[in-house]
């Protein structure tokens, strides 16, 4: 696997592994035995950028990767997060008081079975609390060797500004993909400028850009994608255009949907490391195998005509979600 570094010097590989899917919000979680040992195959060929959060569970995810990686502590990279408060197990909003950080720090510590926390996000910017004094808290736990780095996730660029100056911020994490591209407005001349890497979630439209969902497909009541309007039938059924022109290509070029969606991606700066979820072996291997797609000029070109051509259906999220983004 290549290596890709984002700010601050933070070296690793090309393709993370979004690992929320693997105990959270995907219908249910699957046996926690496999997921230790799809992580430690991830390990194995050459993945060593692993995502997390404490709220994803809740403290499920956190527990996982802890287990799975603490023979292995030195060959890993692991990015967890802060910024919601939760109650009876459940997120009920935003907190990133500086009081409240220390407590999610020391926690997710514990449960990832580690000294440091490589990659610390906001998860969500708290409006309640000015930026500077999150980043002079994270910046106060790196001088206390707990952290390494410091993100923030679906901020807006006023708002990394502000942060940066303070501590500087190695990676923000936001979605982004070929039916997502609004960070290219804004976000990513910010990041270039600022010398800040770029972490894209769901890089794969949360599995639409697969192939594997059409407007037919059901998923389970607990399936958290029942929840967004770009998921309704009405939109998968408008958005599949997108994919099939994606297919088309993929075709031509011997690879998959996935691996032309995540090629691309790769392809757009070099600072650019996207973290695909999956549960499956067949899928870990289709993702990394994107990372070896050479995709010419000219096929880029042909790609992003064909992103731009559909108008792609729903909103990424309900819209009490979609106002935490872009703070």
């Amino acid at each position: 696997m290549q290596k890709r570094i984002l700010g601050n010097g933070l070296e690793v590989s090309a393709l993370g592994l979004g690992c929320m899917g693997m105990s959270f919000a995907y219908g249910t979680a699957p046996d926690p035995k496999e997921m230790v040992w799809l992580l430690h195959a991830a390990v194995e060929r050459g993945v060593t950028f692993f995502d997390t959060a404490e709220v994803y569970g809740p403290f499920a995810n956190e527990d996982l990767l802890g287990e799975a990686f603490a023979p292995i502590r030195d060959k890993v990279v692991i990015a967890t997060k802060f910024g919601f408060k939760i109650e009876d197990g459940k997120n009920v909003g935003t907190d990133s008081r500086p009081e409240h950080i220390r407590e999610v720090a020391e926690a997710s510590l514990k449960r990832l079975r580690t000294d440091v926390i490589d990659l610390l996000y906001q998860h969500r910017v708290d409006p309640n609390v000015p930026i500077e004094d999150v980043a002079g808290t994270v910046a106060d736990l790196i001088r206390e060797g707990k952290v390494r780095h410091f993100g923030l996730s679906e901020a807006g660029a006023a708002t990394i500004r502000r942060a940066h100056a303070v501590q500087p911020v190695t990676a923000l994490q936001s979605e982004y993909s070929l039916w997502w591209r609004e960070p290219e407005a804004e976000i990513l001349p910010t990041l270039e400028e600022l010398g800040i890497g770029f972490v894209p979630f769901s890089p794969l439209g949360r599995g639409f850009l697969t192939g594997a969902i059409g407007a037919d497909t059901k998923f389970e009541s607990n399936d958290f994608r029942n929840s967004l309007p770009r998921f309704s039938e009405e939109a998968r059924a408008a958005n599949t255009k997108l994919v099939d022109l994606i297919a088309a290509i993929a075709r031509r070029k011997l690879a998959t949907p996935a691996q032309i969606a995540l090629a691309w991606l790769l392809a757009q700066k070099p600072w650019i490391v996207p973290i695909p979820g999956t549960t499956k072996l067949n899928r870990l291997e289709e993702n990394i195998h994107a990372a070896g797609i050479d995709l010419s000029a000219e096929d880029l070109a042909e790609i992003t005509r064909a992103a731009d051509s559909v108008e792609i259906e729903g909103a990424r999220y309900p819209a009490a979600t979609q106002a935490m983004i872009n703070r």
